[in-house]
């Protein structure tokens, strides 16, 4: 199977079929924005948000009736300064090492239950049946909303990342009417997030979206529209990234027999295979920023007001950084990749969706001592550069 051709198709791939960027910094034209490849170099723009801010809406011309900017109201990922502090305050709690260490009863036990339902059957189909539905099931029952809604969910957010699709298919119209058109997707989403934030309003529950909806920052309550925003980015990406990064790592193990072998023999290592998987197969292998400021990064003049493509995922095979980085090695240490990002915007949910893909790595290899993948059904990708991992990934239990 020819994964890392069949995932290296997109240009803004080319460094997984092993190929160096020819400049660390370049500009494309068609686009209108900067590539960022290397690894200090996006060491240094991830750990400075003064100069190259998280908040794009600042590059785009207001829309008329303000759905981009209600859209973005107390989305973590697009804020910078205290109003980014104060929400990220809110939940931090949530994710602590501690707290989320004492999930994972409850997150093998979930494993065990899904991985039940395919436990007689010669083949199935890792994302839909386990690598998806573990991370909402988790999240939403510490949102306290159903895990029995998760194929909504599923519907909602492959619609949102199908029109994300169409600016690297050559949709390069950055205007506000685009970016608008691109979220219209989420509204069935956003929708459903108001109503039970409603009903916690009246009758608040132990779970989180009755703290975000009751909580205070600076004497002030989140308003309707940031508890909904804020409530629908955990559910988003506090389950995106496990499911990716656990189909990531069955297919690095099924690309790599001798070390999946070696780690089958000592399950100490499954973590390294966690941390490695990360770094050469990122789940989020790029992030945007934009300068705030004229800069220079990589011996480049960069104006302000420039958007830039951090690819953390190339800068994670930066040998100047990794030695023989194109190598997937489990016993890498140090492994100080950025596939969870750097700074103040480091991945909330990191710590969980660690655990996660540990625990649920390990009760495969358990349950599963001969699982590959299936040959002539190959995975089905993501349709965007944005996100590496497969949609569709079938496996084969039994010799």
């Amino acid at each position: 199977m020819r994964v890392a051709e069949e995932w290296g198709a997109c240009p803004q791939h080319f460094w997984l079929r092993g190929r160096r960027p020819e400049r660390l910094v370049e500009f494309d034209e068609k686009i209108g924005m900067w590539s960022v490849f290397g690894y200090p170099e996006a060491l240094t723009i991830l750990n400075d948000p003064r100069t190259f801010s998280s908040d794009l809406t600042r590059l785009f011309a207001a829309d008329d009736d303000g759905t981009v900017a209600r859209l973005n109201d107390g989305n973590l990922l697009q804020m910078d300064g205290q109003d980014h502090r104060n929400l990220r305050r809110l939940v931090s709690h949530v994710f602590t090492p501690k707290v989320v260490a004492d999930l994972e009863p409850r997150i093998a036990k979930i494993t065990h239950e899904l991985l039940d339902a395919v436990a007689d059957r010669d083949e199935f189909e890792l994302v839909g049946d386990l690598a998806y539905p573990l991370p909402v099931i988790v999240i939403a029952e510490l949102l306290g909303v159903p895990a029995s809604d998760r194929d909504l969910f599923r519907q909602w957010v492959d619609q949102l990342f199908a029109s994300k699709a169409r600016f690297w298919e050559g949709d390069t119209d950055l205007d506000a009417t685009t970016e608008t058109d691109s979220f219209s997707g989420l509204q069935a989403m956003l929708d459903y997030f108001g109503e039970h934030a409603a009903e916690r309003r009246r009758q608040p529950r132990e779970d989180l979206l009755s703290k975000l909806v009751h909580a205070e920052v600076d004497g002030e309550r989140l308003t309707d529209n940031q508890v909904v925003n804020f409530a629908n980015l955990l559910l988003v990406a506090g389950h995106i990234t496990t499911t990716l990064l656990l189909g990531n790592a069955v297919l690095a193990l099924d690309l790599h027999p001798d070390q999946a072998k070696a780690v089958r023999a000592d399950r100490s290592k499954v973590p390294g295979v966690i941390e490695e998987t990360v770094r050469t197969l990122s789940p989020f292998p790029a992030v945007a920023r934009s300068t705030t400021v004229d800069t220079e990064i990589g011996g480049q003049r960069v104006p302000a007001d420039q958007m830039l493509m951090v690819w953390v995922g190339a800068a994670n095979r930066d040998e100047r950084q990794f030695a023989d980085p194109d190598v997937f090695d489990p016993t890498r240490d140090p492994n100080p990749h950025l596939g969870f990002g750097r700074g103040v915007h480091f991945c909330l949910g990191a710590p969980l969706a660690r655990l996660e893909g540990r625990v649920a790595l390990d009760i495969l290899l358990d349950r599963f001592p001969s699982l590959r993948t299936v040959p002539g059904n190959p995975p089905v990708f993501m349709p965007t550069p944005e996100m590496i991992g497969a949609r569709i990934l079938p496996v084969r239990t039994r010799d």
